[in-house]
């Protein structure tokens, strides 16, 4: 699932590209993409791509009224949700994607001289891909209860979050309404470099544990934003992988201590952890609502 940090260079990736430029028209592949009938994807035609940023997990595309007129502001949302992913094109087809098919597009968004534009695809055969055409982003209920953004956290408001919750902790950073931007994968890196178990009680943290997860989400995030920064869209994945010590690495040493990365899997997702650095070297037992084995 695209985090912060990819949905950060996506952003600074399409607004280098897009900002600016005439959108000629959108092309809907799925009518279950969109979440809002008013304004209509159509009324997007003819108006002009203003910045490109994020909000959370959030791509935000602005837009202005073109020579026609229109709505001062008109957004066009994007969440990419677990397989969702966007691609620039040079040479975009100009037929529409066919409505309906199995192909992985979700919607075309024409933009400049013909053939200039991106795609916003998702993969696999569960479609949770989301887009809103809206005129102001609180108008996405999703937004709109968003936790505050994970980078704008002083220490102490942390402190605030954690001590006020009786969730675990990689629940808590993954909880969007509490705190927005981090998911699975950046919270396995995060609780890994503060060296805390993932089924840490977030209440129950000392001090020094909370000014640990405090340094290392900054840090993992920050790290993750800067060797993104300036990558063609289409390696983000590859090297998001690169940046990774024990998410998606079950079975292999810790780079850190050496101890085998174990998985913990429930429903249809999992999440990683080193023993050694993370849980005193006891194993989590391998479901959902397992306490620590003895």
């Amino acid at each position: 699932m695209p985090e912060l940090p990819e949905v950060t260079a996506i952003a600074t990736f399409l607004d280098s590209r897009a900002a600016g430029l005439p959108i000629r028209r959108v092309d809907v592949a799925s009518l279950a993409v969109l979440k809002t009938a008013d304004p209509a994807y159509t009324a997007l035609a003819g108006r002009t791509v203003s910045a490109v940023d994020r909000i959370g997990k959030y791509l935000i595309i602005r837009t202005v009224p073109g020579a026609d007129g229109g709505d001062p502001e008109m957004d066009l949302v994007i969440h990419l949700s677990r397989a969702g992913w966007v691609r620039w094109s040079d040479a975009l087809s100009q037929t529409p994607p066919k409505p309906g098919g199995k192909g992985p597009i979700a919607l075309r968004v024409h933009c400049g001289l013909p053939g200039e534009g991106f795609d916003v695809t998702e993969a696999g055969t569960q479609k949770r891909l989301a887009a809103w055409i809206v005129r102001d982003t609180d108008d996405v209920e999703r937004i709109a209860t968003l936790g505050p953004d994970v980078l704008s956290l002083s220490r102490d408001r942390l402190a605030e979050i954690l001590a006020g919750s009786a969730a675990r902790v990689k629940n808590l950073l993954t909880d969007q309404r509490v705190i927005a931007g981090v998911g699975n994968a950046y919270s396995d890196e995060i609780l890994h470099v503060a060296r805390l178990s993932p089924f840490a009680t977030s209440k129950n943290l000392s001090g020094e544990q909370i000014t640990a997860l405090y340094d290392a989400t900054r840090s993992v995030l920050l790290d993750a934003v800067t060797r993104l920064e300036g990558q063609e869209v289409a390696r983000l994945k590859s090297e998001k992988r690169t940046g990774l010590r024990v998410h998606a690495r079950t079975g292999l040493p810790c780079p850190v201590c050496g101890d085998v990365v174990r998985e913990v899997s429930f429903a249809d997702r999992s999440f990683q952890y080193c023993p050694t650095c993370q849980t005193g070297g006891k194993i989590l037992a391998d479901r959902r609502m397992s306490r620590l084995l003895k």
